[in-house]
């Protein structure tokens, strides 16, 4: 049997190895069922999509120039390159996916089978859409200029409030303020220990 190689299908830029057998894509929306007690029906809410699921079947013989090993090798090949510890989003050129909005995807798992009696592979391909999410940055910038010109204004609130405290006094309270009071007779015009003497002496 004579299998040709499906040029329409390239992962990462490379053509996958082999005969087609069957590509699937499902699409899938996101559905909550919540519980209701002393009902059976179950109440669903829709709540968005699931990123779609593409899955690919592959057989794969050996070529005049190639075994079937050498041609898996291919596809482990973008499964994941030598030194590679993350996945990576790829680019996936398909009539099957295009059809369905897909440009780039993760690809999720490789595997192969190998069956008694017959010289070839049979390898699955399992790949999710890749959907970058973009991340808003913002800054606090604004509301620490904000916070300076609250407390800025507190202030300036604070010193007029004392201001208008101060003029509300009368002229004879401000003059008592401004003279001197007098000391306390336990440091008036006396040393440490005269001082501790005339505090012992202080009526309790």
């Amino acid at each position: 049997m004579i299998y040709v190689e499906d040029e329409l299908i390239k992962l990462n830029g490379v053509v996958l190895p082999g005969l087609v057998k069957s590509i699937e894509v499902t699409e899938t929306a996101k559905i909550d069922e919540q519980e209701v007690e002393g009902s059976a029906a179950k109440p669903k809410q829709a709540t968005g999509y699931e990123d779609a699921k593409i899955n690919i079947e592959l057989i794969i013989d050996d070529t005049p120039t190639q075994t079937k090993y050498e041609r898996y090798a291919t596809l482990r090949a973008i499964f994941r390159i030598p030194g590679q510890s993350v996945p990576q989003p790829i680019p996936m050129i398909s009539e099957d996916t295009a059809a369905h909005g897909i440009e780039n995807v993760i690809f999720k798992k490789l595997t192969h089978k190998t069956e008694n009696k017959k010289g070839q592979i049979t390898a699955n391909l399992e790949l999710w859409e890749y959907i970058p999410q973009t991340i808003v940055a913002t800054t606090k910038a604004s509301n620490t200029a904000g916070a300076s010109r609250r407390v800025s204004s507190g202030n300036v609130s604070a010193k007029s409030q004392g201001q208008n405290v101060q003029s509300g006094l009368s002229e004879e309270y401000k003059s008592y303020l401004s003279t001197k009071r007098g000391k306390s007779p336990a440091t008036d015009n006396a040393g440490s220990a005269a001082a501790l003497n005339k505090i012992s002496q202080l009526p309790y």
